[in-house]
């Protein structure tokens, strides 16, 4: 649904992305990390046709960014929620809503049922007549994807839409994302929240003007040295290392009365790991697994970029 290759944004002499190249399948949740600066509005931006690219190219669909005709119909293919939702904030929720359908050009009659489908999914419908200045963040939120969703888009484009939310409203964000990926939408987000992006994406993308990682977050945290087993003994001696490292060429580090083993298959390497020990004599007090996080991803690609 979403392609680009070798996109690249300079403003002046800064140049604000440089040769991105990536894939968004259709029905995909799809995340662009990065610090700030990194690039990740530039590139929303430019896919949804808000600023012009310097080279390379990007399609929605088979509809070219770079081509005017084309930009036109991809607007009307997608939806947008940047950081700044921009709501009528004197007008109610329904009037914004239906505001941008007729911007849209929906009749009255698909307006109406769109609106009240929209409002009723984001649990908006017995508050649609309040002006939107009396709503919470999270709901002024859901107001702002109601919005972009008004005209039934195929993609959505979403640029941080949990930044500065409370964690209730938040959860009600991504919750609403995840019910847009079960009907089937494409969804693109840029998010600073690591966590965020390891619960609702299927990919991500880690940029810092060039693309430094992509993949699911299983495979990027996979990209370390993997899971590493914890296991607590009540005596470490030379016969139960000695055991190990029969069954296993793992680093093996020590830390008190505690073994720490990387691992690459804890399931099919921890039993072996266990009678090791249990054979050699050792007495096990606790087993548990460590994996890698987001974050050490994240760190770990933003540093070694520098």
């Amino acid at each position: 649904m979403i392609y680009a290759e070798g996109l690249t944004k300079v403003f002046g002499d800064f140049t604000a992305v440089e040769n991105l190249t990536f894939q968004v399948t259709d029905g995909e949740i799809f995340g662009l990390l990065g610090p700030n600066g990194a690039g990740k509005t530039s590139t929303l931006r430019m896919l949804s046709c808000l600023i012009s690219k310097t080279s390379g190219e990007a399609r929605i669909g088979d509809l070219s960014i770079g081509n005017k005709e084309d930009s036109i119909k991809i607007r009307r293919i997608i939806g947008l929620v940047a950081e700044n939702v921009g709501l009528y904030e004197e007008l109610s929720a329904y009037k914004n809503l239906d505001f941008y359908g007729k911007l849209y050009g929906l009749s009255e009659t698909q307006r109406k049922e769109n609106l009240k489908n929209l409002l009723e999914e984001f649990d908006l419908w017995e508050v649609r007549d309040k002006p939107v200045a009396t709503f919470s963040k999270g709901m002024k939120q859901k107001v702002a994807i109601a919005r972009a969703l008004s005209h039934d888009p195929k993609v959505l484009f979403l640029d941080e839409p949990t930044a500065n939310l409370d964690p209730e409203a938040a959860k009600m964000v991504r919750d609403s994302i995840l019910n847009l990926k079960k009907e089937g939408k494409t969804i693109f987000l840029n998010t600073h929240n690591l966590d965020e992006a390891q619960r609702i994406c299927d990919r991500v993308g880690i940029l810092k003007t060039k693309l430094i990682a992509l993949g699911s977050p299983e495979q990027l945290k996979e990209s370390l040295k993997g899971d590493k087993t914890i296991i607590d003994l009540e005596e470490i001696n030379d016969k139960i290392l000695g055991a190990i490292k029969t069954v296993s060429s793992s680093e093996i580090e020590i830390d008190g009365k505690r073994l720490i083993i990387d691992v690459r298959n804890p399931q099919a390497e921890n039993p072996i790991l266990i009678k090791a020990i249990t054979s050699a004599g050792g007495n096990i007090v606790a087993v548990s697994q460590l994996s890698p996080t987001m974050e050490e991803v994240y760190i770990k690609a933003v540093r070694e970029k520098k």
